[in-house]
């Protein structure tokens, strides 16, 4: 695991939820860790139970020098495309801790703009302490923002599968056209308009 202080600097994991989903945000988490952080378990978010990474959100968010959360909107990333969406969820991550990082490690092969130097790591959410924090901070925040909305669209069952295109939220789709907070531009949410409203895909 990195070190989360380099040459004196601050250092921040950063990662993010949500690029697959045909609904809701993507949602982004930076956290920088104290030196010599360890939480039994840590990893990917995606690789823990439900019930290990409330654990570890409560924990991450108690222990951390600083943690935020970033987000880009449905309609944001149907406007800019999930890529620059997700960038910009990150930035915004970023800009929200109270304490000013120096560096980030972030998961995956692109970084935010920003006042910050900045490094790419493919599977560092596996590897790299922070970025494994800020994944689990992001689930977990996500994964409750879901929940939520299926409280307001029951019968796509978000609460299930959290808007990712399993066979039960594609049948929803079909049957009932896309609700507000469905990414017009991916294919199967626009094919599904088109069917209830005919509007083009």
């Amino acid at each position: 695991m990195s070190a989360n202080r380099v040459a004196n600097a601050w250092v921040a994991g950063v990662d993010e939820v949500g690029r697959g989903p045909l609904a809701g945000p993507v949602v982004a988490a930076a956290v920088i860790l104290p030196e010599g952080f360890e939480a039994p378990g840590l990893t990917d978010s995606k690789k823990l139970s439900a019930r290990r990474r409330q654990a570890l959100d409560v924990e991450i968010r108690e222990r951390a020098v600083a943690w935020a959360l970033g987000r880009a909107e449905a309609a944001e990333i149907d406007a800019l495309n999930i890529h620059r969406a997700t960038l910009l969820a990150m930035q915004r991550a970023v800009a929200a801790l109270s304490q000013v990082p120096d560096h980030l490690l972030v998961d995956g092969r692109f970084t935010p703009e920003g006042p910050w130097s900045a490094e790419a790591i493919v599977g560092g959410d596996g590897s790299v302490a922070a970025i494994s924090a800020a994944s689990v901070i992001a689930k977990v925040a996500r994964d409750a923002e879901m929940t939520a909305l299926h409280e307001r669209y029951p019968d796509y069952g978000f609460d299930r599968h959290a808007g990712y295109p399993t066979a039960y939220h594609r049948d929803a789709l079909a049957r009932l056209g896309p609700c507000a907070e469905h990414r017009r531009s991916f294919g199967p949410v626009a094919r599904a308009l088109a069917a209830v409203t005919g509007e083009g895909a």
